[in-house]
């Protein structure tokens, strides 16, 4: 088996080849980051532009550097959602259209599922597990059933985590992207020295908040007379430990219900952007240690947003003879737990 993988959700453009005993035979990344840079963001028209410039040239180097050809391929899976719906459009349209012309299966990935499914092909991780997807745009709690099947423990009612890395980054003048950035100058820093809160810490569900935690930043750093390196760096350390103790406190509450519902899984995974965060990873691993479950989370490079993860999601998939048919829209809302009751919040994401 040999899936061709697309990614194009966000800010990203890459390419992959991935085989069904999961291994990579080939991949292709191309950050936009300095296209973004100058904007403090990601900017929606730049990305889909920048998707549009570069996918077939990636593509080809995918498939070039993996020695086969299309007639090799036993699908093509392409993100179809969530995400910047210009980039999902420009990803979608490329794959239906290998597909179409080469006569391969089309799969429609979900882009959170990539993400989720990525720990069973670094680590083998058997079902059910419990896990944390934090990202730019997305901060949850799910149990991960088996592929498409997930049910939501908890959900962001404002800011996604690396959301909120990225505004803070932006407040105390780090730039753009923001979780490197903290997390290199909190190395530095005195996170004692601002008494900044642990939103919703000790209060029942699983549900996080992370926008009370941003203003907070914002007041502390806007009453300094002038920020030195210094303040930055305390700045960022106090916000990254505030934020992790937050979390961790989320997911021992998450491990206790999965524990009680699910009493044959044994691991949590962590997966997205932010699960690359070395506080986190730490405060993650403890939790699960103390809770008696094994913590996963995948080499940095799978945990942001990359095609190999969607090559094999889109394996996953057709393992199971679930592919697409050419008619499937892009989504730019793709909840992976319909049935999750709505949370309400600014910036809640499905």
């Amino acid at each position: 088996m040999l899936v061709l993988g697309i990614e194009t959700s966000c800010d990203e453009t890459a390419a992959a080849v991935v085989d069904g005993d999961g291994k990579v035979r080939a991949q292709a990344v191309l950050s936009q980051i300095a296209e973004h840079q100058p904007y403090g963001g990601i900017v929606p028209e730049i990305a889909a532009r920048a998707h549009l410039s570069h996918l077939d040239r990636l593509i080809a180097k995918a498939m070039a550097d993996a020695k086969v050809e299309y007639a090799d391929l036993s699908a093509v899976a392409a993100t179809a959602g969530p995400g910047l719906i210009g980039g999902v459009i420009v990803g979608v349209m490329t794959a239906k259209a290998i597909a179409m012309v080469h006569g391969v299966p089309f799969i429609a990935v979900n882009h959170l599922e990539g993400h989720a499914l990525t720990a069973r092909f670094t680590d083998g991780v058997q079902f059910p597990y419990l896990l944390l997807l934090v990202s730019g745009g997305h901060c949850q709690l799910l149990v991960v059933e088996g592929v498409g099947r997930f049910r939501r423990l908890g959900t962001t009612m404002d800011d996604a985590a690396g959301e909120a890395f990225d505004k803070v980054a932006k407040l105390i003048g780090l730039g753009y992207p923001g979780g490197p950035a903290i997390e290199r100058a909190a190395r530095d820093g005195d996170a004692a020295r601002f008494a900044f809160p642990r939103p919703l810490k000790g209060r029942p569900g699983c549900d996080f908040s992370f926008s009370g935690l941003k203003t907070a930043v914002r007041v502390a750093a806007e009453a300094l007379p002038e920020m030195t390196e210094q303040d930055v760096a305390d700045l960022a350390a106090g916000f990254q430990a505030a934020l992790v103790d937050s979390t961790a406190d989320r997911v021992a509450r998450a491990i206790a219900q999965f524990r009680t519902d699910y009493p044959g899984g044994r691991t949590l995974v962590a997966s997205g952007g932010v699960a690359a965060n070395t506080a986190l990873r730490a405060a993650l691993t403890a939790v699960s240690k103390k809770n008696g479950l094994s913590f996963v989370a995948p080499p940095v490079a799978l945990c942001t947003d990359n095609a190999v993860m969607i090559a094999w999601a889109g394996a996953e998939r057709l393992k199971l003879g679930l592919v697409d048919g050419l008619d499937i829209k892009p989504r730019p809302r793709w909840p992976l737990d319909p049935a999750a009751v709505p949370v309400r919040g600014a910036g809640v994401k499905a």
